[in-house]
């Protein structure tokens, strides 16, 4: 009777001659410029959400999950005319606090805990800043953001621009 053969029993070069289908010829490296691999969908990606004073969604930019929040807040705050300009710690830099100078604003951001000499910021305008959350719970109330379920950044991107037509036009 012939012996079965597990996985185990196969040799190296055998396994490096299998490629699962999910991979295909290239890798997951080969849709790198489309979104398709895994840094640029999937749980791996952040959106970057600017809102008017009434919590609608103005302008936001999708981006992988390993980029800082404050390289995309000089694109994110650019030509807007507002009074404050309202972000958590992640946007604490010098750089973005003279954007938002240059643009008009007063910017209201905590210090970060590694700045040298904190700044000082309006405590009661910051609590405004849960306008800004609420609309993220807006967003993620469609699943197919909340799971990140689209397929490349440009369908993702896609898909959260319509669910925020749809916040502007009140369908939630």
């Amino acid at each position: 009777m012939a012996r079965e053969q597990h996985r185990h029993d196969i040799s190296d070069r055998a396994w490096e001659k299998i490629k699962p289908n999910t991979i295909g010829e290239k890798g997951w490296r080969a849709g790198w410029k489309s979104g398709d691999g895994p840094y640029k969908r999937g749980l791996n990606t952040k959106i970057h959400l600017a809102v008017d004073a009434h919590g609608m969604p103005v302008r936001f930019f999708v981006t992988s999950g390993t980029t800082a929040d404050c390289t995309i807040a000089a694109r994110l705050i650019e030509g807007f005319q507002a009074e404050y300009l309202l972000a958590d710690r992640g946007y604490d830099t010098d750089a973005i606090i003279l954007k938002a100078v240059d643009e008009g604003m007063i910017p209201v951001i905590p210090p970060r805990k590694s700045r040298k000499h904190p700044r000082k910021y309006d405590k009661y305008f910051y609590k405004l800043r849960h306008l800004v959350e609420n609309a993220f719970l807006l967003l993620k109330r469609w699943r197919g953001i909340a799971t990140r379920y689209a397929k490349n950044a440009a369908s993702f991107a896609a898909a959260v621009q319509i669910r925020c037509i749809a916040i502007w036009l009140l369908l939630y």
